[in-house]
């Protein structure tokens, strides 16, 4: 069993940057998996954010994080980071990380198999 942990949340002010964290608990690598990004803001659906292929070239970004955010893995694919630049007030929301075994772009939640508990993101003043 997969379980993912995020971590790297927290208060950021309108145009900061915030690095995001993704590494499965019990250390195991995340390179047999698509990895996504995911967030939900209070009463929203949970959307799409980004995703990064298994071969840790090809990413893929709703048109709402381009050019702002960048997914990448990191450390041998034990780690995936979502970096956020220029944050807006609309990014505000819980921030998930998921794994799927779906070959071709995972872009709904449907297409992950296993997901973290989330990590609150708030960019105010």
């Amino acid at each position: 069993q997969v379980q993912l942990v995020e971590s790297g949340g927290g208060l950021v002010r309108p145009g900061g940057y915030l690095r995001l964290s993704c590494a499965e608990s019990d250390g195991w690598r995340l390179n047999s998996y698509q990895m996504g990004w995911f967030r939900q803001a209070p009463g929203k659906e949970r959307e799409f954010v980004a995703a990064i292929a298994l071969n840790s070239v090809a990413t893929y970004y709703a048109d709402s994080v381009k050019p702002r955010f960048t997914i990448s893995r990191e450390n041998a694919d034990y780690t995936v980071l979502l970096q956020m630049f220029d944050a807006k007030p609309e990014d505000t929301a819980v921030y998930y990380c998921a794994a799927s075994t779906m070959t071709g772009w995972a872009l709904s939640p449907y297409d992950y198999d296993y997901w973290g508990r989330g990590t609150q993101v708030t960019v105010s003043w």
